[in-house]
């Protein structure tokens, strides 16, 4: 009796799935799902980052929406930091100044919330550089790669709302800086401006409104924007580097379950590691130095986090350039209305329209899952080598302030510089990058065509000496897009693919042989899972 009873409570899970599946039919696409290969390697990772960032983003944000006050009423301080004790601030102010003092665990949370953000950003823009690099923005995934592309800008907007809520001096400059670029677009700045503040600036509505769109509605349109993201790499295939037994219509790798969601898991435990590493040791953003936001006041060294140090750079660089239109009352653009309103404008939608202009360009309508390497689009290789230049003369000139005090340089100096680098670094970095590429280009072909260099080293009858090469095949190899092996120990980096195809080094006994560097078969790989269409 008791053994009958155990074989029907150990069947009992069985018998629920049976139930479930006849009457949701679950079991084909979760098994389609949970078999879903994806290709191992290094640089898939970086959208891995961005992804585990905005969930340690959420739970900590979370957390802070609990003791946040989001209000602008004047309340005079009373909390732990005695030297702002008696001092006129927002209610803003004074609830964050609890949550880092009187709060168990507040400041680690702020930090950790600030630090997570950062790297939100940064990972979103090393992934898109991979992306562009590899071209795998090619279609089918023109709307993943435009997706990405709006993700930056709105977790760029979720940054600046989120930046100014302490209402601490820092964050009150920034604010009165988008104030002034709110009031340069033409003709509707002015109503822009009193509508979003609720009159002039800085009103007594902001910090309310900024705390809906940064809790509330910015991480919904992330959510959403992540979701459409993730769920568009789960149904098109993974793009996966060339190699051997790798196709445009296959995908090698590994399967989703156990394996690689293991390895998800615990690379996201790795990455929330980091951040509250960072939170726990290094100081960011530290408001009760900075005291409570006055409109008159306004301290040097009043940097935005790296993201915004563009924009900021670019305003900074600007010439006083006032352009006054022949018609009505003389209506006068201000100079801050191109790099703050025209220059972002651009740098979303050209971006964005990237892959159909490269295609219409290269007449290309073929899918393409597998990626390049970016020496063999030196082109577009030098393209992304200039606009990253681009961004980092901006970025620069966004602290040209600290620099002139630090180094004890002109600030009249570096503004120049700044625009003179603008208009020269770009450029040369396109051509650098360019001629690099084609020189990589050549080496490969000069491998491919004459071997490896073993550092074996040949006497001539002539008396001359020659390195001896080992050929990868007999009559030379054609490049199909792989990784060429430059030394010895690389030789099996090819693949089973190319096993006994090596050709053997003959070595007279005259020659001079140094040890360590015989030929090399290529070793076995290790067996891969491929998944097809």
């Amino acid at each position: 009796m008791a053994r009958r009873r155990t074989k029907s409570l150990a069947s009992l899970p069985a018998r629920a799935g049976r139930e479930v599946e006849d009457r949701l039919g679950v079991a084909t696409p979760l098994r389609g799902l949970l078999n879903k290969v994806f290709p191992d390697h290094w640089s898939f990772l970086l959208g891995e980052i961005a992804l585990f960032s905005f969930i340690v983003l959420l739970l900590t944000g979370t957390f802070l929406t609990l003791f946040f006050d989001p209000s602008m009423r004047e309340v005079v301080y009373d909390g732990s930091y005695t030297s702002l004790r008696g001092v006129h601030m927002s209610a803003a102010y004074a609830s964050s100044l609890d949550l880092s003092f009187d709060v168990r665990g507040g400041l680690v949370m702020r930090q950790m919330h600030h630090w997570a953000a950062l790297l939100f950003l940064a990972a979103i823009v090393v992934h898109m550089l991979r992306i562009f690099f590899t071209g795998a923005f090619r279609k089918p995934r023109e709307l993943n790669w435009v997706i990405g592309s709006l993700l930056f800008w709105i977790g760029f907007l979720a940054g600046f709302t989120g930046y100014s809520l302490p209402d601490d001096a820092l964050s009150g400059t920034g604010l009165r800086i988008a104030s002034g670029i709110l009031l340069s677009i033409p003709v509707i700045g002015t109503w822009v401006t009193s509508s979003l503040f609720g009159g002039e600036f800085p009103g007594d509505l902001i910090i309310g409104r900024f705390f809906i769109l940064h809790v509330l509605l910015i991480p919904a349109a992330l959510v959403a924007l992540i979701s459409v993201h993730v769920g568009l790499v789960f149904k098109q295939k993974h793009t996966q580097w060339p190699g051997p037994g790798r196709t445009n219509s296959n995908v090698v790798g590994e399967r989703m379950f156990p394996r690689y969601a293991i390895k998800q898991a615990g690379f996201f435990v790795a990455v929330a590691g980091v951040i509250t590493l960072l939170a726990g040791a290094l100081q960011i953003n530290p408001i009760w130095l900075f005291g409570p936001y006055e409109s008159a006041v306004v301290s040097a060294a009043s940097q935005p986090d790296w993201y915004v140090m563009m924009l900021d750079g670019a305003i900074r660089l600007m010439p006083a350039w006032e352009i006054t239109l022949p018609f009505g009352d003389g209506y006068v653009i201000p100079p801050m209305f191109w790099p703050a309103v025209v220059l972002p404008g651009l740098l979303t939608t050209l971006p964005m329209a990237y892959p159909f202009l490269e295609a219409r360009l290269h007449r290309d309508t073929a899918p393409h899952n597998l990626l390049q390497r970016p020496r063999d689009v030196p082109a577009r290789t030098a393209l992304g080598a200039m606009a990253v230049t681009f961004f980092l003369v901006l970025t620069l000139s966004g602290g040209n302030d600290v620099i002139a005090d630090k180094f004890q340089i002109s600030l009249n100096a570096l503004t120049w510089a700044g625009r003179i680098g603008l208009l020269i670094a770009p450029p040369l970095a396109w051509w650098a990058t360019y001629r690099i590429c084609l020189g990589l280009q050549q080496h490969d072909r000069e491998v491919l065509a004459h071997g490896v260099e073993t550092g074996i080293i040949r006497r001539l009858p002539d008396g001359g000496f020659v390195e001896v090469h080992q050929p990868l095949v007999d009559g030379g190899l054609d490049y199909a897009g792989w990784v060429v092996p430059k030394k010895m120990n690389r030789l099996g980096a090819l693949g089973p693919a190319l096993k006994g195809f090596f050709v053997p080094l003959e070595r007279p006994a005259e020659a001079p042989v140094s040890p360590g560097h015989p030929p090399v078969e290529p070793r076995e790989e290790r067996r891969e899972i491929t998944s097809r269409p």
